[in-house]
């Protein structure tokens, strides 16, 4: 009998399945909508930036924090939007640390595709919580990544959790 126990992740099939749109997912966040897919994963919305789930994390609890505002560089980024940026990159700290007590955590850019931006043209700012051992070698050997709750419960948790 085979030690080896598959790893399921469920969400990804909507993903999978699912129409892929032409547009940037970070625009257009300035308010509520009940009808985009991103609503369920908005942590949190300033007044220039807001804070989302990322929709393929490398760690339970990944966000990203983004100006609403679609543009490429650091550098494009208002004097407001540089410090509501950093403030809330604090904020997210704190409401991971309150919600599930990350042992330390990765937040930083990827500036540019050659980096490993995603979404190159779109900037933001990633805020990852971690755990000793809590990846192992599964993202270097086999480019996956385990994370054991649905993005959108993640999601529910830190918002409760935001003005603690």
């Amino acid at each position: 009998m085979s030690s080896q126990r598959p790893l399921w992740a469920p969400w990804r099939i909507d993903f999978i399945k699912g129409e892929k749109e032409n547009r940037c997912f970070l625009c257009d966040n300035i308010d509520p909508d009940e009808s985009s897919p991103e609503e369920a994963i908005i942590i949190h919305r300033g007044t220039t930036c807001f804070v989302i789930m990322n929709r393929f994390p490398y760690n339970s609890g990944h966000l990203m924090i983004a100006p609403y505002r679609h543009i490429g560089d650091l550098s494009d980024l208002t004097e407001e939007e540089r410090k509501e940026m950093m403030d809330l990159c604090v904020k997210s700290k704190e409401a991971l640390q309150s919600a599930m007590s990350p042992e330390a955590y990765n937040a930083g850019f990827n500036l540019g595709a050659a980096a490993g931006a995603g979404i190159a043209d779109h900037l933001h700012m990633h805020m990852v919580p971690r755990w000793r051992g809590d990846t192992n070698f599964m993202p270097v050997i086999s480019d996956t990544r385990c994370v054991p709750e649905a993005i959108e419960a993640t999601a529910k948790l830190l918002r409760d959790h935001w003005s603690k």
